[in-house]
Order: C-alpha cells, then structure tokens, then sequence
C-alpha cells in the first residue's frame, strides 16, 4: 500500500469509476470439511434442493482477446505471499492460491522449479511430509518437469499436467481422486500411470474428483462418485482414470469443469455436456434430477458456448458472440440476475455491459467475475459476505483481482501467469525518474547544488506545484533565474532533496532531527501527509541524546503538539536528558524556560 497515493494519483488522471456494492446479508457460508484419509465413509448424501459445495477449479487459461491483461497476478494482493521478499517473488511465472482458508499455494518459477508454501493439509504441497511452512520449499518431485498448471479439489487433493502430457497427483485421497489405484494418502506427486498413454491438456478437481481431458478430445474421471459425477451410469467409486463415453463418444471436448460433486464438459461444437449432482439445477438441463452419464445442455442449438466455468453451486458460459449465461443455486445472487431464486435453465445477463471476453468462477465460494471488451471487471454474488445480486464495476485490472479481495476464501479461480515487466512496475520506473537529468524539465538550485525534476509529476502531487506551475511562475521562497530553473533559498539542500523525493516515493528516510526541519516544509507547502510521515519519525526517533534539540527545533516551528511531546519524553528522562550534549547546547534563555517548565510539573521534588 506504500505506492497507493501516488497511483491513485495518476489513475485520477485518466478515469473515474463508481464501485457500490450492496444486497441483501447472505446467509452463513459454510466451508466444506476436509475427509481424513483413516475415514473411508463418504459424506452425507446431498438431500434434494440443498446448496452443494462445488469444488472445481477450471485451470485452462482464459481465452482473451489480443492485449488483454486479465490473466496477469498482482502478488501483492494475496496475504500468503505477504512475507516473500521480492526477489523470489520476482522470479515467479506461474502461481495458484488454494485451501479452504486459501492458505496454500504453489508457485512455479522460471527455471522450471516449483515451490510450495503453507498449512500442508493431507499433504497437499507435495514436500513428502506433513508439516507447514511460511517461506517457500521446493516440491522436488516436480522441478524441471515443465509444469503447464494444476487443478486442486477441497479434500484438498492437487493434480498437475507437464508439458509432455503426464498428469501428476497427490494429497487427500479417501475416494481414489489420485487415481492411482489406492485409497492412501499421496505426500507427494507420482504419476497416474493409467493416462501415460495419453496427453493431457487439461485437467480439472471437484471436491473429491478428477476430470482430465486428453489432446484427442476425451475425456477421463475417477474418484468419488455418490451422485454420477464420474459419468460411469453408475454411483460406485472409480479408483482410476475411465474415459467418459455416452452421448460424449465422437465428440472433441475441448474445455472441462467441475463442481463439488458434478462434471461438465463443452464441445468443439460449441455445445455443454454436464452430469452428477444436479440438486440446485446446475447441470442447466431444465430439472434437479441428478445424472450419472453426460447430458446435454438446454443452451444446444441457441448460441455457441466458448468457455464454461462452475462456482460453489452454480455454472457460467460464455458465447462466441461475448453473451454470458448463468444457471444453478442463487441464494448469493451469484447468477446476476437481480434475485435470488436458483434458475434451472440457462439465463443470459448483463447484456447492457457490452461483449464480454472472460467469466471467472470458483468451487471455494459463491462469486462470480467476467471482463468486458473494453477491460472493465464486474463482479456479483457472496462479496466479503455481501450479497451482490446484479453484476457490479470494480476498479480491477485483472478478473483473478476480485477473487483475492472479495471472494471467502481468497483463492485463485485457476492458476495465474504473472508478468514482470522489463520497464518495471509503475512504481519503480516514477522513484527512478527522480533527480534524472536526461528526462528532467525543471531544476532547483539549492545554495548551488541541482536537483532535477518533472513539472508533470509535480503537479500531479502536490498542491503547492499545481499552483505555481499553472500561473507560469514561482513566487516566494523562489527567484525565478531561468525558465526552468528555480532557485531555493529558506530550505536546505537535504531537507529540499528529501521534499522532492517524497513526491517521487511517498516516502521519507531521515533522522529525526533533519525530519522536524522536513516538518516545517512541509507546514509551508500545505503537505500533510509528509508532515505526518515527519511526526512519526520524530516520535519513533526520539532519545535521551536528541530530546533537547527537537525540543528546540519544535518551539522554533511553532509546533505545540510536537513541542509538548518532546517535553513530556524528557520530563519522564529528565537526568539523562539534562546530562546530554543537546542540553548543555541550549541557548541560556530556552534552556532557562525548559527548567522553568518542568519545575512546575514537579520533576525537581525532592
């Protein structure tokens, strides 16, 4: 948050946008409960018309429009990475946030390791053992293997797919999600052998399945099965992998999802495929009558569908033609369509906001995202507990943004890109232009040493510039030498180098004794953020040795509050205080006042 005045700044500049979230208060979110491995018994069945968790991450990359950004991570917005120094997190490309407190994550760099961190339920991050970690670990097993993204289930279990097409498992595995042929718990990855003929491409996680889809087209499940999730025509558990066939043989399915106990699969044709638990009518299929084996959307025949996704109980598809159709539970509002009655059917929404280039949903919670054409993200459903019932403009860059600071948990809804870019953040690129002289258009001379600056920049940022920048002239404490340079006289070279960069930086590195004389700059120029950033110097800074001189420095700036705190702390030090050097340098007068002043309050009773 160091940087956010300064690109608030500079946003303000170009646009200005309404964000009012409102709605009803949602009822009690409900986390799902993982199953220990010892606990072979399934969950309750769901009854009929009870909100299931769906537990799905979509994992293929978002089909964007050329130039669009929406798959790029901004780290800094996910507390788990909080504690990383920027020079690991500098390294990563890839990047995915899971857990059912969004506590866990992996992250893959660019030389092709891959790093784990957090609580390490059922053994989730790979490392070969139980325990947590707050800084990243490598998970050794996957380093060098070409990573291209993981899917993750709430058991929790993770599934991963390398360049070549292998699909790697591990974690919770009570209903063979692994797919490795067992029910034991997998510490770390291992091969699910039964897809080493095939290459996968894309992989997807309910809460206790797997979905994988091959080059080919086909698709593959296993795990738990109460409600048909796996698409087998039958309720029994498959312990690996097992092509899903009926009205799906022929067919080339080319994007995958899943919800907590159900599967959908979206065709070259654009048509949706979906089967298993079907209780809020997230299958789309006009009843709530779960289906073991796929069956086909209502939506066949009335658009072309490019890209499906699954949230905790609902499903989003978006059209070739930017449409967005929604359908399942609402209890959230999480369909955007002003109620919350659950839809059996898909609705399409949000018309009046133009072509849409993305939808975002996700298994842990029950939101919903979408970009338009012209980048704006829109977000609704279950936001920080309120209930959004109509598609709302954020201020979001990118649609994975609303997910880290809105969604319960904070999770990503598919693994990130995250982009460094060779100019440099924003940020960095406006510190380095400080004190430039190659990009400078103006300079200050401060009793004969230059500082360079940009009018622009000074403007944006200070009160003080806008002013006089805009009347074409400097007035008092300058002279106006040249056109564009400025002559300062009332400040020295390192208070006025330290006003300037604060300008640069939002922020400000100095003793306390040179930030009371930054203070009284700061009184001139109608700064106040830099007074307070002053202040806290001061106070933070002050000791025994220099209490004396702020004390005097305080008075000299007319500064009663920062006067009275300076002599409260050397009221309550008053031995050393008068024994130090500061002291001893008081001119008579003051340091008669200062005994005056303190006698007084009593410091020499005896």
């Amino acid at each position: 948050l160091q940087h956010y005045f300064i690109q608030s700044n500079l946003r303000t500049m170009f646009r200005s946008r309404n964000y009012v979230p409102g709605g009803d208060a949602p009822p009690p979110l409900h986390p799902p409960t993982p199953v220990p491995d010892d606990t072979p018994a399934p969950p309750p069945a769901p009854g009929l018309g009870d909100e299931m968790l769906l537990e799905s991450l979509l994992i293929s990359p978002p089909s964007l429009s050329p130039g669009t950004a929406a798959n790029e991570m901004n780290l800094e917005r996910w507390p788990i990475f909080s504690l990383l120094d920027t020079e690991f997190t500098g390294t990563i490309k890839m990047v995915c946030v899971f857990g059912n407190n969004g506590n866990e994550a992996i992250v893959v760099d660019h030389d092709d390791d891959v790093y784990a961190i957090g609580s390490n339920s059922c053994c989730c991050l790979g490392f070969g053992y139980q325990t947590s970690t707050l800084s990243p670990r490598k998970v050794e097993a996957l380093c060098k293997k070409d990573i291209k993204t993981f899917a993750y289930g709430s058991g929790p279990h993770v599934v991963c797919i390398t360049g070549s097409g292998e699909a790697y498992s591990w974690g919770h595995n009570g209903y063979s999600q692994l797919g490795n042929g067992t029910t034991s718990q997998g510490v770390s990855p291992a091969l699910v052998t039964a897809l080493c003929n095939k290459k996968i491409t894309q992989i997807a996680c309910g809460s206790h399945h797997s979905l994988a889809r091959s080059e080919e087209g086909e698709v593959f499940s296993w795990g738990y099965n109460s409600c048909g999730q796996i698409g087998s025509g039958t309720t029994n558990n498959q312990v690996t992998p097992r092509k899903v066939g009926g009205v799906l043989n022929g067919l080339k399915i080319v994007d995958i999802a899943c919800g907590q106990t159900s599967s959908m699969a979206l065709s070259s044709g654009g048509d949706i495929y979906a089967w298993g638990y079907n209780g809020n009518g997230q299958l789309g299929i006009g009843n709530t009558t779960n289906q073991p084996t796929p069956r086909i959307s209502l939506l066949t025949g009335q658009v072309v569908v490019v890209k499906i996704v699954c949230g905790y109980a609902h499903a989003l598809a978006l059209t070739d033609s930017g449409e967005i159709y929604v359908w399942g539970a609402n209890s959230y509002g999480q369909l955007g369509t002003s109620t919350k009655c659950n839809t059996l059917t898909p609705v399409k929404i949000a018309e009046e906001f133009g072509r849409f280039v993305d939808i975002a949903a996700c298994h842990y919670n029950h939101i919903s995202a979408a970009v338009n054409h012209t980048g704006k993200v829109y977000m609704w459903g279950q936001c920080r507990n309120q209930s959004i019932q109509t598609p709302t403009e954020t201020k979001f860059a990118h649609v994975v943004d609303v997910f880290a600071c809105f969604a319960t948990p904070s999770v990503t809804p598919y693994p990130m890109s995250v982009e460094h870019s060779k100019l440099g953040s924003l940020n960095k690129s406006i510190e380095q232009a400080f004190d430039d002289k190659s990009t400078a258009d103006i300079t200050f001379n401060v009793n004969g040493v230059q500082i360079y600056a940009h009018k622009a920049i000074l403007k944006i940022r200070s009160q003080y510039f806008q002013k006089t920048l805009l009347q074409g002239m400097f007035r008092s404490p300058f002279t106006e030498s040249t056109q564009d340079v400025i002559e300062v006289s009332q400040f020295s070279y390192d208070v006025y180098r330290a006003f300037l960069e604060f300008l640069y930086t939002d922020q400000i590195n100095m003793d306390p004794e040179d930030a009371i004389h930054v203070m009284d700059l700061a009184n001139a120029y109608c700064e106040p953020k830099l007074k307070l950033l002053c202040e806290r110097i001061i106070k933070q800074g002050i000791t025994t040795c220099n209490a004396a001189h702020l004390y005097s420095a305080a008075l000299k700036y007319k500064n009663s509050e920062l006067e009275e705190f300076c002599f409260r702390f050397a009221l309550n030090h008053m031995t050393a205080v008068v024994q130090s050097e500061a002291f001893i340098k008081l001119d008579d007068t003051l340091m008669k006042d200062f005994i005056l002043k303190a006698s007084m309050q009593g410091a020499f009773k005896t």
